[in-house]
């Protein structure tokens, strides 16, 4: 599916003009060799580019990088293979260089080898074809001898860089006008490519396992680049090395019968994603890369917002804006393709795809693969951002966000299993449970970590896998004083007791209750709960307020019924998190003992009202 699917994005990008049509290469050229009439070298210019970088503290780096040129089909075989108009400085001039010493000799004889491969590829080419500078770029064919030109000063004066870049060719004086931009050179190569293919004369031809036609297999898949911890030359997606892995009598990528027109195109398309800034994300060491089967970004863009928070083009405000909008279409129960169009999401109904990559040795390791419509994935992810939210401010919650909040803050070595990212990323892609572990890892995080930090972002955690997991919508955005659940309560108590103790000391400890007891207070209540409420006694007759506590630890107490559970699990472990966190938040709220208090005196008067009555039925 996924080659399949990469072949035909290859499609889309190209009809856009996006990629580089078949049989082409994008080389990274560092200087332009200037031939003269003769062929003789008079001069290699540098072509690199000026770039600025911000380096350590803020201070801006000039780098110099080499410039990206469309040239004929780079060979990726291995042993000595020259290419047509080549780049590469031991095929062009057939010269090492040590210590800035250039030398013909060397054991293998490799140096002359490539040469002399390299001009016989290219003479070979250039038969027939007749053009200034290919007239010079032959004559500098024919009559290049590299033991005659270990003294040449142009490419001395080039220094450690010489075998460390790349050349193109021009005739001297017409810098701009590059060999491999001649109009009889791009229509021979064109030709050349479509009668030749890539695997030439020794093709194997065998129906093709992803189009289904007759055609050349590729023996060899061309390379990946720009995976997080791949090899800086590349890595294959597609590879056999070992004899255990051929069968019927194929031997390498022979086996994997895609041709080689498919490798190429899926190739290219995965080496366009994981270039472009808008299609992937990394998340440890997995690099994930997403697309939707359209030529323009901005289902990625929009989807990387909700995802990440912000994006190439949305700012935090407007994404925060966008997934207000979609939150109130979501508390709705139906999705309003007036607002996909809004925000500029085209075509709702085209498939998505996401992939995580990881190298593992010389391949890539595939760690998932999703597909959906475009427009059930951003319902599915607006819901997954719905369920995250703990207060009535909407703020989009990255995954990487996520993920630091499961590991310690206090160390720099732990990582969050990899087997649960890609769990979660399911379960935001396709609207599925949450993964068990990552209630777990959250639950464990608070109870464990020297600060017990109950923060928004682990209490939306802990909401979401509650509600979505058991599919009703128990715990509310904010506090819930409708909620009679045990584990809820408990929470909502200690969070009582909590700020009673800081109340009472003036906001001067160093180390509250929750410092000492939340984690045994959230596992075993019956235990913990009789010793903090002797505690509060202490506490009450130091605040200026008594009564607004005894009355909000009575509520509580009298909805427990007196009855403190003997131990809570894991999911009511998670309840106590949330009745804690909200209860603790609500006493920030602008007059919030204003607004508990109006509730005791309704309750008050209602009492009042009951006994009345009761006393006239008597």
């Amino acid at each position: 599916m996924l080659i399949h699917a990469l072949s035909g994005y290859y499609d889309i990008l190209a009809k856009a003009g996006k990629v580089l049509p078949e049989g082409y290469s994008n080389v990274k050229i560092h200087y332009i060799v200037c031939l003269t009439e003769e062929g003789r070298i008079d001069a290699i210019l540098s072509c690199k580019v000026r770039t600025e970088q911000r380096a350590a503290k803020g201070k801006i780096k000039e780098v110099w990088n080499p410039r990206n040129m469309v040239m004929p089909k780079r060979t990726e075989k291995p042993g000595i293979d020259a290419n047509v108009i080549e780049h590469r400085p031991l095929y062009l001039f057939g010269l090492n260089c040590n210590k800035e010493i250039l030398s013909p000799e060397d054991r293998t004889q490799k140096a002359k080898k490539s040469h002399n491969a390299f001009v016989k590829t290219n003479l070979e080419f250039l038969e027939g074809l007749d053009s200034p500078v290919i007239q010079a770029y032959r004559q500098f064919l024919q009559n290049w001898n590299p033991e005659e030109e270990t003294q040449n000063s142009c490419l001395l004066g080039l220094g450690k860089e010489y075998d460390k870049s790349s050349y193109a060719f021009c005739l001297t004086g017409y810098p701009d006008q590059l060999l491999q931009n001649d109009v009889q050179v791009k229509k021979r190569w064109e030709e050349w490519y479509r009668q030749r293919g890539e695997e030439g004369e020794d093709a194997y031809i065998s129906q093709c396992a992803v189009s289904g036609i007759p055609a050349p297999i590729a023996r060899i898949h061309s390379k990946v680049k720009g995976v997080y911890g791949g090899l800086v030359t590349g890595t294959v997606l597609v590879g056999f090395n070992n004899p255990s892995e051929n069968s019927y009598g194929k031997e390498q990528s022979y086996n994997s019968s895609i041709s080689s027109r498919i490798m190429q195109k899926y190739t290219e398309a995965l080496n366009y994603l994981l270039e472009t800034r808008s299609h992937k994300i990394l998340m440890d060491d997995m690099t994930i890369v997403f697309w939707a089967m359209n030529p323009e970004e901005t289902c990625e863009d929009v989807l990387m917002a909700m995802l990440c928070g912000q994006s190439e083009q949305m700012n935090t405000e407007q994404t925060e804006q966008m997934l207000k909008n979609l939150l109130e279409d979501a508390r709705k129960g139906k999705i309003i393709w007036d607002r996909l169009c809004s925000t500029d999401c085209i075509q709702p109904d085209i498939d998505f795809y996401m992939v995580g990559l990881k190298p593992n040795s010389s391949r890539l390791a595939v760690k998932f693969i999703y597909r959906k419509r475009y427009a059930d994935i951003l319902w599915n992810v607006a819901k997954f951002q719905e369920e995250m939210q703990v207060s009535e401010t909407v703020r989009p919650l990255s995954i990487a966000r996520i993920k630091m909040e499961l590991v310690s803050p206090k160390s720099s070595h732990d990582t969050v299993n990899l087997a649960l990212l890609t769990k979660l990323f399911e379960a935001v892609i396709y609207g599925s449970r949450y993964p068990e572990a990552l209630l777990e890892t959250t639950v464990r995080r608070v109870k464990t970590d020297t600060d017990k930090k109950v923060n928004e972002v682990r209490a939306g955690i802990i909401k979401a896998c509650i509600n979505r997991n058991y599919k009703k919508e128990e715990l509310k955005v904010a506090l819930d004083r409708e909620n009679y659940t045990p584990a809820y309560l408990c929470g909502r108590l200690f969070a009582v007791l909590e700020r009673l103790q800081q109340d009472a000391s003036g906001n001067s400890l160093n180390r509250t209750i929750k410092d000492a007891y939340f984690a045994s207070a959230s596992s075993r209540p019956a235990i913990v709960f009789p010793k903090l409420l002797k505690l509060a006694q202490n506490h009450l007759n130091k605040v200026k307020g008594p009564v607004f506590y005894n009355k909000l630890i009575g509520e509580i107490t009298w909805q427990l019924e007196g009855e403190f559970p003997e131990t809570l699990l894991l999911t009511d472990q998670g309840r106590f998190v949330i009745g804690y966190y909200q209860q603790y938040q609500s006493f920030f709220i602008a007059g919030y003992y204003q607004q508990y208090q109006s509730v005791f005196e309704k309750k008050d008067t209602e009492q009042k009202e009951q006994t009345e009555e009761d006393g006239d039925g008597n």
